[in-house]
């Protein structure tokens, strides 16, 4: 017995009951096919009783059996597909080219047919298939992490060695990692403030690429055109991330950044940005709204924060705090 009750027709009443293993048969799309199912006995009278998990558990035996016979993918390998390619429900389905809920219905036990059974099963069982679809149609993602998240996990079953990520890469996984709805104008600015105090203190700077003088304040390029297609809406977060690629120094720097500047919203850092020395010498004379490509020397940067290190007396990076709250206060002055 296993301790559960349900109710028996013949005893009019609730019952404890037991199961058995049983050959049944059950006609699925005009054919008949043979199964192993389960009956449920009560244990009071011995008729057959009704559970509505074990007939689920029958219909699927049967379900089984017809994707066996027709050769139909199973439900458990579909289930492993998005699990494989670190991959959401919906972008597979986008990927492939079919409607945006079609492999969450298959996932639900919906029977594909047999053509995209065909493709599914390739898929699961042919990472470097599934790599070619990711490359042929990555237009149809929503989502240029899910790309890179994907194709990232891919190689790694694949056998490739992974490619080393740059540090910038690394500080803006780990800020879609920490940072809750990140817009890209945040990132920019986030990634803009972690250069300038890593420098403050560590006297060099934690990543090599050069950000520009744009209309909305600093902003470096390449990650700009990775994210661009969410424009003003956060950039999906990213599940997990490995922190012990930074130093103590930099993930303590980063972090400081996250709690003292990333609280505030992309508009408002960019205010920040905009009453401090880099981007204004950058952008000289050019009028507010005119477009520029012009580059924020490193130096610049580096003397700028330096002097702010020195004028705040910040002693460690927590100390950031201070000069977040003033420069805050004077932005909403200003």
């Amino acid at each position: 017995m296993n301790g559960r009750m349900t109710f028996c027709e013949a005893c009019r009443k609730d019952v404890a009951y037991s199961v058995e293993g049983v050959s049944m048969k059950g006609i699925l799309k005009g054919e008949e096919y043979n199964y192993t199912g389960k009956k449920v006995i009560c244990a009071g009278c011995g008729a057959e009783a009704y559970v509505a998990e074990i007939e689920d558990e029958n219909l699927k035996a049967l379900y089984d059996v017809y994707r066996q016979s027709n050769g139909i993918i199973s439900l458990e390998k579909t289930l492993e597909i998005p699990q494989k390619y670190n991959i959401g429900k919906r972008p597979l389905s986008l990927l492939l080219g079919w409607g945006e809920m079609t492999f969450s219905r298959y996932c639900d036990g919906d029977m594909p047919t047999k053509q995209y059974s065909d493709v599914l099963q390739r898929i699961c069982d042919e990472p470097a298939f599934y790599l070619s679809l990711l490359e042929e149609n990555k237009g149809n993602l929503k989502s240029q992490t899910a790309y890179e998240k994907s194709k990232r996990v891919t190689l790694e079953l694949l056998g490739e060695q992974k490619p080393a990520a740059s540090k910038v890469d690394e500080v803006v996984d780990y800020l879609l990692f920490q940072c809750e709805d990140i817009t890209p104008l945040a990132l920019q600015k986030a990634l803009y403030y972690t250069q300038g105090f890593y420098y403050a203190f560590m006297n060099s700077f934690l990543f090599s690429e050069d950000c520009e003088a744009w209309v909305h304040g600093p902003v470096y390029r390449e990650i700009y055109n990775r994210y661009s297609n969410y424009r003003f809406d956060p950039i999906e977060s990213n599940d997990e991330f490995d922190a012990s690629v930074f130093t103590d120094s930099e993930k303590a720097i980063i972090d400081s950044v996250i709690q003292n500047l990333c609280c505030y919203s992309g508009k408002m850092m960019e205010r920040f940005t905009h009453s401090e020395i880099p981007w204004l010498k950058t952008r000289g004379n050019l009028p507010a709204d005119e477009h520029s490509n012009r580059t924020i020397s490193k130096e610049t940067i580096g003397e700028y924060f330096s002097a702010v290190k020195q004028k705040y007396n910040m002693l460690t990076p927590n100390d950031i705090e201070n000069y977040a709250q003033v420069i805050f206060n004077r932005s909403i002055k200003s």
